[in-house]
């Protein structure tokens, strides 16, 4: 299939319809996305139960003839300073997906996004100084406000010149995850980053 390549004069990118013509299979991409959201939870919330909790090792007072109810810690879940009865521990929210899923989602979001029209393909972003007013020009002239700006390695003047924009991420082709692609309602990349991508997902 054809790529319109954004001010090179109706000249068209070939790529592959593998990776740029598959059909959007939602149930994959929610899926995919909530594993993705899902492994940078951190996880590490802790609580100690009443074995943990120090103290408490002696029964308080005698089982009978106090007319108090009876107990036998004061490490007791419902007494002030106890242990947690269902203590919270340091877990994983991993889950699994298989690479092929993964990359069925990427392609299936990228397809999608080039029949919205929202995917916009660029020569390269190059900048004679990292000022973000050139940016913004930039930015204007693929008539874009705000979106995803996916370059095939680290380019320091496009990231000093984009890092103060609102609504405006730029992102290493290695980087590009399903989250950033879902998260812009445009996305613009270089046509090495395209090939990039094209390459990891063929």
């Amino acid at each position: 299939m054809k790529l319109q390549l954004h001010g090179a004069d109706g000249k068209d990118l070939q790529v592959s319809e593998l990776a740029f013509g598959k059909e959007y299979n939602e149930p994959l991409v929610h899926q995919v996305v909530t594993a993705y959201m899902a492994a940078g939870r951190a996880g590490t919330k802790a609580q100690k139960n009443r074995s943990e909790v120090s103290g408490g090792g002696i029964k308080p007072w005698r089982q009978k003839g106090t007319g108090r109810a009876r107990a036998g810690s004061i490490r007791s879940p419902i007494w002030v300073g106890g242990g947690r009865a269902f203590a919270a521990k340091p877990r994983s929210f991993e889950q699994k997906v298989n690479r092929k899923m993964y990359r069925g989602a990427m392609c299936a979001l990228l397809s999608e996004l080039i029949r919205q029209e929202r995917l916009h393909v660029v020569e390269s972003l190059e900048l004679a100084e990292p000022k973000t007013k050139q940016f913004v020009a930039l930015m204007k002239g693929l008539g874009v406000d705000s979106g995803l700006f996916v370059i095939e390695a680290f380019e320091e003047k496009v990231w000093l010149a984009s890092r103060n924009l609102p609504r405006v991420e730029v992102l290493e082709a290695a980087a590009l995850d399903p989250v950033s692609l879902l998260r812009h309602e445009h996305v613009v990349m270089t046509v090495a980053a395209l090939r990039s991508v094209e390459e990891k997902l063929g």
